[in-house]
């Protein structure tokens, strides 16, 4: 799109396609915590299927920044079809490789490297390049709530397949979905067909430039801090919620409904903190989206381990899950403009999923060694406690952006 010509203000068919693209990407990748007890019967056992998730974890990170400099290279379009295939051959793989170095590359390295191409970063940075900066924070909430609504669809169906015929059959059944969502990486991109690449018309700062500015910068290296925490905290739950709800005596079954329960109302929390950016500063948010976290976890640890307190707890962090995406993205735009947040906001969800990595992996040893998660749940809490600190030092300029940058 060139500087001159005309764009709605929220583009609506992008942002439906973008969210629906992220529903199938990300809920596949948050449902996957119902296949650890399954994996480790096999014989491989609950660390070294912990252990696996959390290199997945860490490669899902590691992929947006990488894909995000090949989508400027070769087009959005090409780089989210690439994503949707490695998603759907790693998770159909699965099964046949279920030993440690084939579960590894398989739903450790080559589905979660898919994932990514299709996730966060990729799509809200392409959103950020043709929507106007007083609507991006809505627009971001609304793609990010996708994956919100992904994960309230996809975990009890999820839980239904495995119950029902098998937790080979539902990898089957998710890498048929990934498959399919390629269908909708043209419109999701908002590319022309046959312009593959980034607008001629859009100058471009060298990557390179840009990275050193942005590390230069105390307040982008708070927000990695935060994201940090924000890693642990969500992988260490998508990936030990459903064992943490055995262990506390209650059904299986609950597990998915918890992962729906907190997918539903991260859909109000998304658009809801995506709205409330327009309007307040994203820093502020942020530091109320991390306190919540502690004030949630102490509760939940307090109280009497029953589906109440289970569901509870799950409706808040449902409003918390991923509602930081819209504001750290935010942040980032803010910071830096728009042209590069699918490289430094992915840079950011490298450090997110180091997090990530640590929660996933961490829980997994706990329960192998001690039978409980009681500390990581403590190490949780703390861990959020310090995010919420790490957002008031940033800089957060109270223009549209610090660096002008055409789109």
């Amino acid at each position: 799109m060139s500087e001159g010509s005309p764009r709605p203000a929220v583009p609506w068919p992008i942002l439906i396609a973008g969210a629906t693209l992220i529903a199938v990407t990300t809920g596949t990748r948050q449902s996957l915590g119902l296949f650890v007890r399954p994996l480790a019967a096999t014989g491989l056992g609950i660390a070294t299927v912990s252990f696996v998730l959390a290199v997945a974890q860490f490669f899902w990170g590691l992929a947006q920044p990488a894909f995000g400099l090949l989508a400027d290279r070769i087009g959005t379009t090409r780089v989210i079809v690439l994503g949707g295939l490695m998603l759907a051959a790693g998770l159909a793989l699965v099964p046949f490789l279920t030993g440690p170095v084939g579960l590894l590359a398989t739903l450790g390295v080559l589905s979660a490297s898919g994932a990514g191409a299709a996730s966060f970063a990729i799509l809200i940075g392409a959103v950020a390049r043709r929507v106007p900066a007083e609507h991006q924070p809505l627009a971001a909430g609304f793609i990010n709530s996708g994956a919100s609504l992904g994960q309230f669809i996809l975990a009890p169906l999820t839980q239904a397949v495995i119950l029902w015929a098998g937790w080979q059959a539902a990898l089957f059944a998710l890498a048929a979905l990934a498959a399919l969502s390629t269908l909708l990486a043209r419109p999701a991109a908002g590319e022309p067909a046959g312009k593959p690449g980034r607008d001629a018309a859009t100058p471009a700062t060298p990557v390179l430039e840009m990275l050193r500015t942005a590390f230069a910068d105390r307040s982008y290296w708070c927000l990695h801090a935060s994201f940090f925490a924000c890693g642990f905290h969500i992988a260490f739950l998508v990936t030990h919620l459903p064992n943490e709800v055995v262990v506390c005596g209650l059904a299986p079954a609950a597990a998915g409904t918890a992962l729906a329960v907190i997918g539903l109302l991260n859909v109000v929390g998304s658009i809801g903190f995506g709205w409330l950016g327009g309007r307040f500063r994203f820093k502020s948010l942020l530091a109320v989206l991390y306190g919540t976290r502690v004030v949630a976890i102490a509760a939940y640890l307090a109280a009497p381990k029953t589906l109440l307190t289970l569901y509870s707890f799950a409706a808040v962090l449902g409003v918390t899950w991923l509602a930081t995406v819209p504001s750290t993205a935010g942040l980032v735009g803010k910071l830096f403009g728009p042209r590069h947040v699918s490289t430094l906001f992915g840079m950011t969800l490298v450090t997110h999923q180091t997090g990530a990595f640590f929660g996933a992996w961490l829980g997994g040893v706990a329960m192998a060694r001690t039978g409980s998660y009681q500390w990581v749940w403590i190490a949780d809490m703390l861990l959020a406690l310090v995010a919420a600190a790490a957002n008031w030092p940033i800089r957060e300029p109270r223009l549209p952006a610090r660096i002008a940058v055409a789109v």
